[in-house]
């Protein structure tokens, strides 16, 4: 009895195992790329200069995903990157500050020595200012012709007369009463 529940334990523990290899190179199967942290590359470290402000290395780095309370002059940049169930790649990056101005970089990324040179790749195309006789708002209201201020006074005054006719037929009813 002993034997066979030992035997019956051994093939348990054997056939668990069997299933997590199985499934873990099991063709066919998607696995996700997963991301995390800010993006860091060369290129972005290379923007990095000595005496930078804050506010132009949040512009280049973005804002740092690890704030250290005692440490407030140190931003660290983490970025973790497990490209379909390979091994997880982390690169790290840190920038000290002096005040507001970066002083240093540490970590996986060194800054070129370099200028560096961006190439744009947008492109500048030039419209034509449009030219219009009137807006839509002008051409609606007509507030700019002397005619149609003429027409307009003239609406006012037509509708003036008929407030006052209103009011006329009004104070009858009224006494009417």
């Amino acid at each position: 009895m002993k034997l066979s529940l030992k035997l019956f334990a051994l093939l348990c523990s054997l056939s668990l195992t069997g299933c997590t290899y199985i499934m873990e190179n099991m063709p066919g199967v998607y696995k996700i790329d997963v991301q995390q942290g800010n993006i860091i590359n060369q290129e972005i470290i290379d923007q990095l200069r000595p005496n930078m402000t804050k506010r132009q290395v949040l512009y280049v780095m973005g804002s740092s995903m690890l704030m250290d309370v005692f440490h407030r002059q140190r931003w660290d940049y983490v970025y973790s990157e497990q490209p379909g169930g390979e091994p997880r790649v982390q690169k790290r990056v840190s920038l000290y500050f002096d005040g507001d101005l970066l002083k240093s970089v540490q970590g996986d990324f060194r800054p070129s020595s370099l200028p560096v040179e961006w190439v744009s790749k947008d492109s500048t195309v030039e419209v034509p200012q449009r030219e219009f006789e009137k807006t839509l708002w002008e051409m609606i209201t007509g507030l700019f012709d002397d005619e149609a201020e003429v027409v307009q006074e003239e609406l006012i005054a037509e509708v003036e007369e008929e407030e006052l006719a209103e009011d006329e037929e009004s104070e009858g009813w009224w006494v009417f009463w």
